[in-house]
């Protein structure tokens, strides 16, 4: 099959906006407060003046090595924040916004173009309150879309913190009774494709490189396949979406297109996620596929 490449960047962001990128840093405005993090994809020259970020900016990440790093304030504001998002069918979500010591703040603000998705997407769907898994969930964001837009929600993801982190999330969106797993994602969909159980939805947003609870590890390119494998046979047959989110660097939208085409067939969407600075530069987020199916 040939599947043309698309290009996306969410649309409905009011109080979130990347102000501009560049010299692998991103300068970004969550709220009232406007941030400093490294970003490897920015490999060009920033469009403003070193004197305009540091104007703008309240604090700043500095890496410590590969891993972690320090957050160095620059004016006055607090360790935790809220932010909010309004979907298509105007029904808001909520994050808690919180400086890690792994530059990390909560929140992919790319993904707004997937939550987009998700509440359309159930809002169409035949079956009521449709079951949905979100694995490698992180704090959430595509967790919220699903249970705001009427879905069972099952969010899976092998840090405890993060888990607990997103349960705050729900609570701040005024949601209840989503399903939290702190397991292997791996381990999970294999027990499940086991149990016969199976999904209207599901969304991944593997990492690189992880671990799971147990020491379990996952390297994208060594376990995606498998992953794939197990996750195409616990969609409903039915009636079904999928989301299929690699931040990597350098891997294809194509690679992603092998993985879903015979699935999604023509339904199948593929391509790249970025957001747009107010500078006037783009900047890439990883590649993306997504399809819905309806039998």
């Amino acid at each position: 099959m040939s599947t043309s490449l698309e290009i996306i960047t969410p649309q409905r962001w009011k109080n979130y906006e990347l102000l501009d990128c560049g010299d692998f840093e991103k300068l970004e405005r969550f709220g009232d407060y406007v941030t400093i993090r490294p970003e490897p994809q920015a490999v060009w020259h920033k469009r403003w003046s070193d004197a305009e970020w540091k104007r703008l900016a309240h604090i700043r990440f500095v890496p410590k090595n590969s891993h972690s790093g320090e957050w160095q304030k620059l004016k006055k504001m607090p360790d935790q924040w809220h932010l909010r998002y309004a979907l298509p069918d105007q029904k808001e979500i909520a994050f808690r916004l919180g400086l890690t010591s792994f530059k990390h703040v909560g929140v992919f603000p790319e993904q707004a173009a997937n939550w987009d998705f998700i509440n359309e997407t159930i809002a169409s769907m035949k079956t009521p309150n449709p079951k949905v898994l979100n694995l490698f969930a992180y704090t959430g964001g595509a967790s919220l879309a699903a249970a705001a837009s009427g879905a069972d929600v099952t969010h899976v993801d092998s840090i405890k913190q993060v888990v607990t982190w997103a349960n705050e999330n729900m609570q701040l969106s005024e949601l209840s009774d989503i399903r939290w797993m702190v397991e292997d994602a791996m381990k999970f969909v294999q027990r499940e494709e086991r149990r016969g159980n199976k999904y209207n939805g599901i969304i991944l947003d593997p990492p690189a490189f992880g671990h799971g609870p147990k020491g379990e590890k996952w390297k994208l390119e060594d376990n995606i396949a498998e992953m794939m494998e197990g996750v195409i046979k616990i969609l409903d047959p039915k009636e079904h979406f999928l989301i299929l989110n690699a931040y990597s660097l350098g891997l294809s939208a194509l690679v992603i297109e092998n993985f879903l085409g015979e699935t999604a067939g023509k339904n199948l969407k593929i391509g790249e996620l970025y957001l747009q600075a107010k500078s006037g530069v783009k900047l890439p987020l990883g590649v993306f596929g997504r399809y819905s199916l309806r039998k």
